[in-house]
């Protein structure tokens, strides 16, 4: 059986051949880091991740490259606005963005370099450009990309020169054709200093296009495997980084993968729209966890609709299949970690495997994930400790794909709002238990009845076992 993606560039799904065989390199567009993250960010983290997870779960060897733009107009105007120094504008929010990727189990890229980093290779890239004949000089420092010089410019996205819209943040009355897109820029009236580098074509800084395409070359080289990125940066950004490569020789990425963006309303999340949502306010609403649960558990080219109506069935998704998790721990033990995550493909449900290999549908990947749960419970109940334990191995197995193993790090040593709550009702509902115990000893019916009624309307799930009752959180009715 083979792995098939979509790729954005042919729309179609192809299956992965990696240009090295056993290693897979990636190039994800990270954050542009001119404020706090918030919930949309994290969607093409996650998706991304789970990619990543799944290419290991193979045996491949993965090169993750996930970049962080540090200089841009934005980063120097809000930084100017608040009267910071735009590296420390640009590092205060680098540093929550590392935070948010953690929070919500994101490992680590094997590389994250930042713009400011590249300006030697940004400046070849130009260099070759205009020798090429694929770049002109402008006014002062300024050089762009001729897009009429490029046959192939918008092959990605499919739209004819004629066709496109241009999409600069300000129209330059040196450009040849205003679809000309900004290599190098000259630096601008009030600008600090410290945000310029001096240059054969002049003092200035890099295009936010050509910053990907150098990096994407100084750490995977003329050709890669995958290019990823949210769907809203296919074009211009992701067209331009095509061409600009291409056109300066390098093949570049040989499989494109977009991921849909998260939604308010209906309406795509972003600040621009003032609904955006920061991840540093939402995690105090509901555990890292239910948040990751909410945005990794939708096909990553669908959109996700973010609403409380959505974490809150998040929530109580992941409290029945952590639920399941914790009662087979307490019959049969624990499983080993490197047992969970290093279980072949041959041992794990062939239905996952398929479902992971067709476009890494996580939504039928989950599915065959409710159903190992529901066989462990049947097994609790029969008291069947074998089933109850393979059951458990399975579960974690695919958690652990998807990043949401509820044994492994960050969520089994997390401490998150809920803790001081969690602890107060570990304190009162076994109360509440026993006397509901009580009552069915004694046949009081109807006083067993309300109480349970009164924990299942505060949220909490009563579960009635040959072991006495269980109970867990599962959202308010």
């Amino acid at each position: 059986m083979s792995l098939r993606l979509h790729d954005s560039a042919t729309r179609s799904d192809r299956e992965l051949v990696p240009l090295v065989p056993g290693r897979v390199s990636i190039y994800l567009c990270g954050a542009t880091v001119q404020g706090a993250p918030h919930v949309g960010h994290l969607r093409s983290a996650i998706a991304f991740d789970v990619l990543v997870r799944w290419l290991r779960r193979r045996g491949m060897e993965v090169t993750l490259v996930r970049n962080v733009t540090d200089i841009d107009d934005k980063i120097l105007a809000k930084s100017a606005e608040a009267g910071v120094p735009w590296w420390a504008w640009a590092y205060r929010f680098e540093q929550e963005f590392t935070a948010a990727y953690d929070a919500v189990g994101v490992l680590r890229p094997t590389y994250e370099p930042r713009a400011t980093g590249h300006v030697t290779e940004m400046v070849s890239l130009v260099e070759r450009l205009v020798e090429r004949g694929h770049a002109y000089r402008g006014e002062g420092a300024n050089v762009y990309f001729d897009v009429r010089s490029f046959p192939e410019y918008g092959a990605l996205t499919r739209q004819r020169i004629e066709n496109m819209s241009t999409v600069e943040e300000e129209e330059a009355t040196d450009k040849r054709d205003p679809r000309d897109f900004a290599l190098w820029k000259s630096s601008k009236p009030g600008e600090p200093e410290s945000a310029a580098w001096d240059t054969p074509f002049g003092r200035g800084r890099p295009g936010w296009h050509l910053e990907c395409s150098a990096m994407a070359h100084r750490y995977l080289g003329e050709s890669f495997d995958i290019h990823g990125g949210g769907i809203d940066l296919r074009f211009p950004h992701h067209e331009n980084e095509l061409a600009q490569s291409r056109a300066a020789g390098d093949a570049f990425a040989q499989h494109w993968m977009h991921n849909a963006w998260v939604t308010v309303g209906g309406e795509k999340m972003s600040k621009s729209l003032g609904n955006s949502l920061v991840v540093a306010n939402v995690l105090r609403q509901v555990p890292a966890v239910v948040l990751r649960f909410a945005l990794g558990t939708v096909h990553y080219r669908s959109t996700v609709e973010f609403s409380q109506a959505s974490l809150a069935e998040a929530r109580s998704t992941w409290e029945r299949i952590s639920g399941f998790v914790a009662r087979a721990v307490e019959r049969v033990g624990a499983v080993g970690a490197e047992e969970v995550t290093s279980r072949p493909l041959s041992a794990l449900p062939e239905a996952f495997v398929a479902a992971m290999d067709d476009d890494l549908n996580v939504s039928a990947a989950l599915a065959v994930v409710h159903e190992q749960v529901k066989v462990g419970n049947n097994a609790l109940v029969a008291g069947e400790d074998g089933v109850v334990r393979e059951a458990l191995l399975q579960v974690r197995s695919m958690l652990d794909v998807l990043g949401l193993d509820p044994l492994a790090a960050p969520w089994a040593t997390s401490s998150g709002p809920d803790d001081t709550a969690r602890a107060a009702l570990e304190a009162l509902v076994p109360a509440v238990l026993a006397e509901r115990a009580e009552a069915r000893r004694t046949k009081d019916w109807a006083r067993a009845d309300a109480l349970r009624d009164q924990l299942q309307d505060a949220g909490i799930i009563i579960e009635d076992s040959p072991d006495g009752a269980r109970w867990q959180l599962g959202g308010t009715r």
